[in-house]
């Protein structure tokens, strides 16, 4: 399904324009990724909102709507703030805390810019998700510690050679599988920029050296093995062998490693069944680690990040709630135009009567001098309540002041209510699709 509804990142601005084209959608922003569809709206009515937004979704991806309810999942105002929150911050990964989504969030601002329906709210709520994101790997260091037998094979690797080797170490990597190449990805990750790849067929390694760009991948077939193992300080297998690649009696022939490496060869084996007999820790010379050893690393990693995760809930639920009050703070903008517009058209009409009163005949410059006078005296009464209706909502005293003032406004001038403003920007939306 996902598959099916996926928007290709260079659509997302025709994905909006659509979106915001529908009756009662007004602004818009898509979020779509490997593991999740999400379309974020500002919409003039709920009900309606999420039934055209539903249909639109069916129209461009052949599902039916009915298949669509039964997965889709909504969520509404502080929820939905709340959740992308989580997203940008990497509460709602496969892997507690990665950082690709953080990059993805970003990609929806860059990709927004200048797109209309990309407006003030959507823009705001996507901008202040990558300051939570931010804040949270910096403050709480969640995506600290492997989570994965990959990057826990490469991380314990990197933890058992002295610091000063780790741009030096030769790195050999027997098998180019699925954990093959994520070793291979996690050891560029920490800076490993050459190593050599022992595999059955060259096809594989091939593609991943087109894929990894700016290293240095040598590519050795399979009978090489044992040499390759005599030139290489960390030997990480990943096959699907039946029988170990490497006992003592293969090690005991190797040369040994120089005492910069800390004069041990390391096995990281990630495979089921074991590619390296556990035998090899008899030697001196050779230390072996396996997928338990690993799982005791990840399982640790992952209680961390459970409790780095609860740490990122408290910065969440701070900057939610400074992101709503923001919100807020939009409310006052209409009652601010209505209000200079109430008193521009006064403005205008007694000028009229003025300048009717003095005669035709006035010189350009009176009429000028009058005209400044009267913006003048309008500008110097608007001013008190102009400031009232202004606040940046990070203070909820200030902003609960500056709503009533708000309320207060709109009854004493009898400005028009937030209902009528809805249903003029409905009536004109469903005219604009008409024409």
């Amino acid at each position: 399904m996902r598959e099916k509804l996926a928007i290709p990142e260079a659509e997302w601005p025709r994905a909006i324009g659509e979106l915001c084209g529908l009756n009662h959608i007004e602004e818009a922003a898509v979020l779509s990724t490997c593991n999740r569809m999400e379309i974020y709206v500002v919409a003039l009515s709920r009900h309606r909102g999420i039934k055209e937004v539903t249909e639109w979704m069916s129209k461009t991806s052949g599902l039916p709507v009915s298949e669509i309810c039964q997965h889709r999942f909504l969520l509404y105002d502080k929820d939905a703030t709340q959740h992308l929150f989580e997203v940008s911050a990497g509460l709602d990964s496969l892997v507690l805390g990665e950082g690709q989504i953080l990059a993805q969030v970003k990609q929806v601002v860059k990709v927004g810019q200048g797109v209309v329906g990309f407006g003030r709210n959507i823009s705001g709520l996507f901008k202040h998700a990558i300051t939570v994101g931010k804040r949270v790997r910096t403050e709480t260091n969640i995506a600290a510690g492997a989570v994965s037998v990959s990057s826990a094979a490469v991380e314990l690797a990197l933890l058992k050679l002295p610091e000063s080797s780790h741009a030096t170490a030769r790195m050999l990597v027997i098998g180019a599988g699925k954990m093959g190449k994520l070793v291979i990805k996690h050891l560029v990750a920490k800076g490993c920029t050459k190593m050599v790849v022992v595999n059955r067929s060259e096809e594989r390694v091939a593609a991943i050296r087109e894929e990894i760009k700016d290293v240095e991948i040598i590519y050795k077939p399979l009978e090489e093995m044992l040499n390759c193992a005599a030139e290489a300080d960390v030997v990480f297998t990943s096959t699907a062998s039946e029988t170990p690649l490497f006992l003592k009696e293969h090690v005991t022939e190797l040369q040994p490693v120089c005492d910069s490496v800390g004069g041990l060869r390391l096995f990281v084996d990630i495979s089921v069944p074991r590619n390296v007999g556990s035998c090899v820790n008899d030697l001196e010379t050779a230390r072996a680690y396996n997928v338990d050893d690993l799982k005791e690393v990840v399982a640790a990693n992952k209680e961390d990040r459970l409790r780095k995760a609860m740490e990122a809930q408290a910065i969440i639920g701070e900057e939610s709630k400074q992101f709503e009050a923001w919100r807020d703070s939009l409310e006052t903008v209409p009652t601010i135009k209505k209000l200079r517009a109430y008193a521009e058209r006064i403005r205008t009409a007694e000028l009229e009567k003025c300048l009717s009163k003095m005669g035709d005949d006035i010189p350009k410059k009176m009429r000028k001098a009058v005209d400044d006078l009267s913006r003048g005296i309008v500008n110097k009464i608007l001013h008190g309540p102009m400031q009232h209706l202004r606040c940046d909502g990070s203070d909820s005293r200030t902003l609960n002041e500056t709503l009533e003032n708000m309320h207060a406004l709109n009854r004493m001038f009898s400005l028009e209510t937030e209902i009528s403003v809805l249903e003029q920007k409905i009536r004109s939306k469903v005219e604009q699709n008409q024409k």
